[in-house]
């Protein structure tokens, strides 16, 4: 298997002005080809040490990809420096030249300035990759079996080049290719779920499986390197149903799919409307269903009710309810379920009251009652049945807890339609 390092240049990702989105794109999509990505460099705009990490990205891998350093300014000296480690001169690229006088005439600067022809110089017998969301032109150059790639720093030009050129260019030198799959549970730690799917991991060759953890959920991607896709895609889901039979009760998407889009495809499939009453999430449930194309198919409408008040006068929830039992309580959640559902025209109605924290239960949470931080109660009102889900979440800070209680009402939304089958 090839190898490659990756180098982002530029002075503002060492003093974190800009966060280097584009190592991460790369890297999957060059493990897609069946390159195995050894490092990951960042350096500034200084040509020394820029030449350093080139010469030892190259003793340590056969392929060295650079993003930045290729736009007209005196600091963007990537281009430059590449050619000086390999030895080759630059030359003028008529057709690079060309297409940079084009969209400077587009956009009426015609008289550009004489440091922007920078861009048409490219490194001598290098494959010129021209760029369809800028100006400057990335390439590929080969030298003593080893190959330099350079990309603009963009994430949008650096996308698209990679998509239209450096795919294409590397495809046709691989005799192989590596098929994987990512699948998606809820649930589940990462630990517990690597001991559930030890009989894929131990021993593995081909396929491999390897868990890596996101906020609230976990993740296994499953690779395979064969000779033709066919061969890999088979091998590959061979090992999907084998990791569905030892965790499939946690298993929501087989198709790296978040879960809000798995609840919505789940109500479109079942022709189903969803309400949603909220407090310590304030409408981010609501707001990540409603980001999917489409969503209005299936969500009907949210209650935002942060205050005692609000959750009376909008969902009905009694007020001998919250004396008795507290607004973060089983009882509350339960009527506030409800109340969604009555007032709206939705088949299902999902909703949340909790503590976010930083602090206990106060005023801001809907009167928690003292309750500790992650102390979160759900309900659920479908089919003419109730039904009430008691969490105690570790508190990972207001922000995680927020989007954790977004992900337990999906799963709960889902497991729920999928009771009734």
């Amino acid at each position: 298997m090839p190898t490659a390092s990756l180098i982002a240049v530029g002075t503002e990702l060492l003093f974190g002005q800009t966060v280097n989105t584009n190592a991460a794109y790369i890297s999957e999509q060059l493990q897609l080809l069946g390159v195995s990505v050894l490092y990951h460099f960042t350096v500034g705009d200084n040509p020394g040490r820029l030449k350093q990490t080139i010469e030892y990205a190259f003793e340590e891998s056969d392929i060295v990809v650079t993003t930045g350093g290729l736009g007209p300014t005196q600091d963007d000296l990537t281009k430059e420096v590449l050619a000086e480690t390999l030895g080759v001169p630059l030359v003028y690229d008529e057709e690079a030249m060309a297409r940079l006088t084009a969209i400077m005439n587009d956009i009426g600067r015609i008289n550009f300035t004489e440091n922007n022809k920078k861009q048409a110089w490219v490194p001598a017998g290098a494959a010129v990759f021209y760029n369809d969301a800028g100006t400057a032109p990335g390439f590929a150059l080969e030298k003593g079996g080893k190959t330099a790639i350079a990309l603009p720093g963009p994430p949008r030009e650096m996308k698209r080049m990679m998509l239209q050129s450096v795919i294409p260019y590397l495809s046709e030198k691989s005799d192989a290719v590596i098929y994987s799959k990512i699948l998606r549970f809820y649930g589940i730690g990462e630990s517990a779920l690597e001991t559930a799917l030890l009989p894929i991991i131990d021993g593995q060759t081909d396929p491999t499986a390897a868990t890596y953890a996101k906020e609230g959920e976990c993740a296994v991607r499953i690779s395979s390197m064969r000779r033709t896709k066919e061969e890999a895609a088979a091998a590959v889901d061979a090992a999907v149903r084998r990791a569905g039979e030892l965790a499939g009760d946690y298993l929501f998407s087989t198709e790296d799919e978040d879960l809000p889009q798995v609840v919505y495809e789940i109500l479109r499939e079942r022709g189903l409307t969803l309400a949603a009453a909220e407090s310590c999430t304030g409408g981010l449930f609501a707001g990540g269903l409603t980001s999917i194309p489409g969503a209005s198919e299936v969500f009907d409408r949210g209650f935002v009710t942060y205050s005692n008040e609000s959750k009376i006068a909008l969902l009905g929830v009694r007020p001998e309810t919250i004396e008795c039992f507290g607004a973060v309580s089983g009882p509350c959640a339960l009527e506030m379920a409800e109340g969604a559902l009555s007032r709206s025209d939705a088949d299902i109605a999902v909703s949340v009251t909790g503590i976010a924290g930083p602090g206990g239960g106060g005023a801001g949470d809907g009167d928690g009652g003292g309750k500790p931080v992650g102390t979160v109660f759900f309900g659920i009102a479908y089919n003419g049945k109730t039904e009430v889900r008691e969490r105690y979440f570790r508190d990972r800070g207001r922000r995680v807890n927020r989007q954790v209680c977004v992900l337990e009402m999906c799963d709960f939304v889902r497991r729920k339609i999928l009771e009734e089958k």
